[in-house]
């Protein structure tokens, strides 16, 4: 039997977006039958907005732990959120979770570092443009991140809160993604993490990048799907012994 994957929502569109990739992948996987039940449960999305303003990410972590325990109740064994800013609070929320997460951002790290890239590209928020989500792991790993140019970073962050968390797809807003990802390229990314939940939304249908493009969400359900149906055993879980807990 498939295992159960749970969902720990946060934006809503990015969580269906998340949501629909796994039964699309689930059927290219397995075809029409075998595929993995899914539990998703969020908290109010406006909570993870401000206690992540606030960097209050001992807060993000307990929305976390609860829609853990509300999906393990339910049957997941093991859990995932698709949304990058929050992948920090994972780590607040697995001591205590009753199943293990998988984490994006280790899953992006590996496939950065398996390429032999030396110098990425990461879009997104603010704050994973200009935070830790990816510097960390992957500085730590001898990759360089670097974020877009000031004004690039603003129009993106406002893309993302002021149409794509409401599913509204501008098409100037695709063209300026892609333009913006072209001038990263122009200083010296040799490739580009998409690092938005949404990100789908606007790749959908896409013309050819001039960078190769790692989508963190395409990532995470492609991996959990593959744990699921048993084409990957060897995935690596954060769970609480993992982490001294």
């Amino acid at each position: 039997m498939p295992k159960h994957i749970g969902i720990a929502a946060v934006s809503p569109e990015g969580s269906a977006v998340c949501y629909r990739q796994i039964h699309r992948l689930a059927e290219d996987y397995v075809g029409e039958t075998g595929h993995p039940t899914v539990t998703l449960h969020n908290e109010p999305f406006e909570r993870y907005l401000h206690a992540a303003q606030s960097d209050d990410w001992q807060t993000v972590g307990e929305l976390l732990l609860r829609s853990a325990r509300t999906v393990a109740q339910a049957g997941a064994e093991f859990c995932i959120t698709p949304d990058n800013v929050m992948q920090h609070a994972v780590h607040y929320a697995a001591p205590l979770s009753p199943i293990p997460w998988l984490l994006m951002t280790d899953l992006v790290a590996d496939a950065v570092v398996k390429d032999q890239r030396k110098t990425v590209g990461v879009i997104g928020t603010s704050k994973v443009m200009f935070g830790a989500t990816y510097q960390t792991t992957l500085g730590l790993k001898g990759v360089k991140v670097i974020a877009p140019e000031p004004a690039d970073a603003h129009l993106i962050d406002g893309m993302i809160f002021n149409e794509l968390v409401h599913g509204d797809v501008m098409e100037d807003s695709r063209r300026e993604f892609f333009e913006v990802i072209a001038r990263m390229k122009a200083r010296g990314a040799e490739a580009v993490i998409v690092a938005f939940s949404e990100a789908p939304l606007l790749m959908e249908d896409a013309p050819p990048t001039p960078v190769p493009l790692y989508d963190a969400v395409d990532l995470l359900t492609r991996t959990a799907v593959r744990y699921a149906v048993g084409e990957l055993n060897d995935v690596k879980l954060l769970r609480p012994s993992t982490l001294g807990a």
